[in-house]
C-alpha cells in the first residue's frame, strides 16, 4: 500500500515538473523572442540522441560479455555512464546548433536562441525521463491500493512482480521531493549547457565540443556514483540542488546583463 500522503506528494511533484517547461516557454518567448523551431529542435535532439542513440549504446555495451565485465568495476561504470551521457547529448546539441546557425544565421543576433533550444531539450528530458516514468509509478500505486496490481501483472514473472512491490513500498514524500529536485536541476542544467555552448559558438571557441562533453560528464558523475551504489540518492541530489541554484543565478545574471546581444551574422 502507498499512503495517500505519498501519492499526493508524487502527483504534485510530477505536475510541477510537467508544467515547468510549458510555463517558461509561454512566459519567456515574448520577452526573448526565440522561435518554436528552436524549441522543437531541442526536443528532437534529446529524443534522438538520448532516448534512442544513448539507450542503444547502453544496450550494446551491457549485452557484450567483455564490456559488461569491465563495467562491473565501479570506477569504470562511473566513467562510462558520465561520458556516455556527455558524448551523446553534447554531440547532438552541437550538431543541432551548427545546423541552426547555418540555416538561419540571424539566430546569432537573438539572445534567446539558446534559451528556446534549452527549454526544448530540457523539457523533453523532464517529460520523457521524468513525468512519463513517474506517472507510470503513480498508476501502479493506485492499482496496488485497490489490490489490483497482481491481477494487472498476472503474466509477469513472480520475481519481477516482487521487485515492483518493493519499489512501491519504498515510495515516500521524501522520494517525491528528491524527484522534484533532480528533475528541476536537470532542466536547469540543460538550459545552462545550451546557453554556454551557444555563447562559445558565437565566440568561435575552437574546443567547444570537447569542453561541453567534459562539463556534461562532470555533472553526470553524482548520478553515476549513485547508480554504482557508491553514494546515497540524497547526497547526489544535494549536489544537484547546490549546482542547480548556482546555474540559475548565472543564467539570470547573463540575461540581465544583455548576454547574447550584438552577435555577428556570419555563419559558423
Amino acid at each position: 500500500m502507498v499512503s495517500v500522503t505519498t501519492l499526493a506528494c508524487l502527483t504534485i511533484a510530477t505536475l510541477l515538473v510537467a508544467v515547468l517547461p510549458v510555463v517558461l516557454f509561454w512566459k519567456l518567448k515574448p520577452r526573448f523572442g526565440f522561435e518554436r523551431r528552436e524549441v522543437i529542435l531541442g526536443i528532437a535532439v534529446f529524443a534522438l540522441f538520448s532516448m534512442v542513440i544513448e539507450r542503444g549504446l547502453h544496450g550494446f555495451v551491457l549485452s557484450n560479455a567483455t564490456t559488461a565485465a569491465w563495467l562491473a568495476n565501479p570506477a569504470a561504470f562511473v566513467a562510462y555512464a558520465a561520458l556516455a551521457a556527455g558524448v551523446c547529448e553534447e554531440v547532438g546539441r552541437y550538431l543541432a546548433m551548427k545546423w541552426l546557425v547555418s540555416r538561419h544565421p540571424q539566430t546569432l543576433e537573438r539572445r534567446g536562441t539558446a534559451l528556446g533550444y534549452g527549454i526544448g531539450h530540457g523539457g523533453a528530458e523532464a517529460w520523457l525521463a521524468g513525468v512519463l516514468v513517474q506517472a507510470q509509478w503513480i498508476v501502479y500505486a493506485v492499482l496496488a491500493n485497490r489490490n489490483e496490481l497482481d491481477e494487472h501483472f498476472a503474466s509477469v514473472p513472480l520475481d519481477a512482480l516482487m521487485r515492483l512491490h518493493l519499489i512501491l513500498g519504498s515510495l515516500s514524500p521524501q522520494y517525491a521531493a528528491l524527484f522534484l529536485v533532480e528533475r528541476v536541476a536537470a532542466f536547469v542544467f540543460q538550459i545552462g549547457f545550451s546557453v554556454l555552448m551557444w555563447q562559445m559558438l558565437r565566440e568561435r571557441f575552437r574546443y567547444t565540443l570537447p569542453f561541453m562533453i567534459a562539463a556534461h560528464a562532470l555533472i553526470g558523475v553524482p548520478a553515476a556514483l549513485f547508480q554504482a551504489r557508491l553514494i546515497p540518492l540524497v547526497a547526489a541530489d544535494a549536489v544537484y540542488l547546490v549546482f542547480g541554484l548556482i546555474v540559475v543565478r548565472a543564467l539570470v545574471r547573463y540575461f540581465r546583463s544583455g548576454g547574447g546581444r550584438g552577435a555577428p551574422t556570419t555563419s559558423i
